[in-house]
């Protein structure tokens, strides 16, 4: 079984972890502000549960004071337990409301056999949200997106799109009217298998995508989990690099006026006979 103690220490350092991480993403991009009522999508995966999980921790210990209200989407997908997360969040005391809607019909509807059914269900499931942030007067939503979908949605839109697009830890809605925010930013994924792991979280499966095998982004996550195992560090850094960008370095003329550049020379309009002058060799100038 192991030592007791050691157990503890280990959960204890992971919480610790998580809370940090999530503290310096709500810190760093203004995530949070007093009196914000939080819409919490709850997916009933391991992600959602542990923002929840952690955004509860920050209400009763953040400096702020803020409402949570846990929302899940049920889209009828075939034997998707509907009594789990009633139950779950009963138990857990927290506010919450279940929106039933049947889009799992929608998406086989419109989605061609052989593709990917995950782009038509998150516009969908999108909207939806959207539409219920607005009817309960929540002032953010809050998605459970981590570190490595971050990274796999930069990687997505280089190889298979041609642009520079990630997933921002703050998004406002093209209709100005929602707050999207990503409290677990900064957290990798194998830290919320841990604690989902350690909380005895119940966790529901996607049966919708979930077993549709090839997709870009399961090619993705392979890959960043190789590099992992062999290039530590690796994916952390490329995070990091969304965060620290050179605009001059890159090629977007939308964002860096390279037609505007000019040299020092140019702009103080020195004479070109003193720049060849100045160009001589003291050697060549004796002679």
């Amino acid at each position: 079984m192991g030592d007791p103690r050691k157990h503890k220490y280990e959960n204890d350092k992971c919480h610790k972890k998580l809370r940090r991480l999530v503290g310096e993403a709500l810190t760093h991009f203004g995530m949070l502000e007093h009196g914000d009522k939080v819409m919490v999508c709850l997916s009933g995966g391991k992600d959602s549960y542990v923002m929840l999980d952690i955004l509860m921790s920050f209400q009763v210990h953040a400096p702020i004071d803020f409402e949570i209200v846990a929302v899940n989407l049920d889209q009828k997908q075939p034997g998707f337990p509907e009594h789990v997360l009633p139950g779950y969040l009963t138990d857990l005391g927290v506010p919450f409301e279940i929106i039933e809607q049947d889009t799992y019909s929608v998406v086989k509807a419109l989605t061609p056999e052989g593709k990917t059914t995950c782009p038509v269900c998150s516009r969908l499931r999108r909207g939806i949200l959207y539409t219920h942030a607005q009817k309960i007067g929540a002032t953010k939503i809050a998605l459970g997106h981590h570190l490595d979908d971050v990274v796999e949605t930069l990687l997505l839109n280089m190889f298979y799109g041609g642009r520079m697009k990630a997933m921002p830890a703050k998004l406002l809605s093209d209709d100005r009217r929602n707050m999207v925010i990503r409290p677990l930013y900064f957290c990798r994924e194998v830290l919320l298998e841990k604690w989902a792991a350690i909380r005895g979280f119940p966790i529901i499966p996607c049966n919708l995508c979930g077993s549709q095998d090839n997709l870009q982004r399961q090619v993705i996550k392979e890959m960043l989990r190789s590099w992992d195992a062999q290039h530590p560090g690796r994916v952390e850094n490329i995070a990091r690099s969304i965060d620290n960008i050179t605009l001059s370095h890159l090629g977007d003329t939308r964002l860096y006026d390279f037609e505007g550049l000019q040299t020092q020379a140019r702009d103080e309009r020195i004479p070109l006979v003193d720049i060849a002058l100045n160009a001589v060799s003291p050697a060549s100038k004796a002679s």
